[in-house]
């Protein structure tokens, strides 16, 4: 499946520019454009957010998308590597126009994955070196780390639900029957009654 992707930032821009750029593209090269993929929104926002989100979401090893340059894409540049590692891993394949980017099977796309590669593991490696070193920070303040053992949490199912069940119990309503309303077992709510002091 070939795809052509359009991206204009405000609705003062038009698509049209984009549009005939690539279908000119095409006609030279005689590739068919099976679905347009245009749309009205900042770079900034994450392709999630984007109906890119939803191209990269559905698109399958050897399709190719084709948009008329690397900036439709993202505004920043680890949002496109990003995008671009994404496509890579999936085997899908991107042309751009104007910067005659083409991600596929060929030498520019195996430096571009080791560069994805080394990026990450430097990144992997720097997140672990802070986190030790934090939490090394810490115990040598005298700090204990994690949850104190045995303890409960606070919230609970019931959570919340205080004034309710008191009004119910007022009313001389069962616990079993208060269990039944909120679908917990009656030994739940004498527990929580208990521990929130709720008479």
């Amino acid at each position: 499946m070939t795809y052509g992707y359009i991206r204009v930032s405000t609705d003062k821009q038009t698509v049209d520019n984009q549009k005939y750029e690539i279908e000119q593209f095409c006609l030279k090269n005689n590739i068919k454009i099976e679905k347009w993929i245009k749309e009205t929104i900042s770079g900034n926002k994450l392709p999630e957010k984007r109906l890119l989100g939803s191209l990269l979401a559905i698109v399958k090893a050897d399709d190719l998308i084709i948009c008329s340059e690397l900036s439709r894409l993202g505004r920043s540049l680890f949002m496109i590597m990003s995008i671009l590692n994404q496509l890579m891993l999936n085997n899908v394949r991107i042309w751009t126009i104007k910067d005659n980017y083409r991600l596929g099977d060929n030498i520019q796309s195996k430096v571009l994955a080791f560069a994805f590669g080394l990026s990450a593991e430097i990144e992997r490696e720097l997140i672990s070196r802070r986190t030790k070193e934090a939490l090394a920070r810490k115990r040598a303040e005298g700090m204990v780390l994690g949850r104190p053992c045995g303890r409960k949490s606070t919230c609970v199912k019931l959570s919340g639900y205080e004034q309710e069940i008191k009004m119910l119990l007022d009313k001389k309503v069962s616990k079993s029957a208060i269990g039944r309303i909120y679908g917990v077992n009656r030994m739940t709510v004498a527990s929580f009654v208990k521990q929130r002091l709720i008479i």
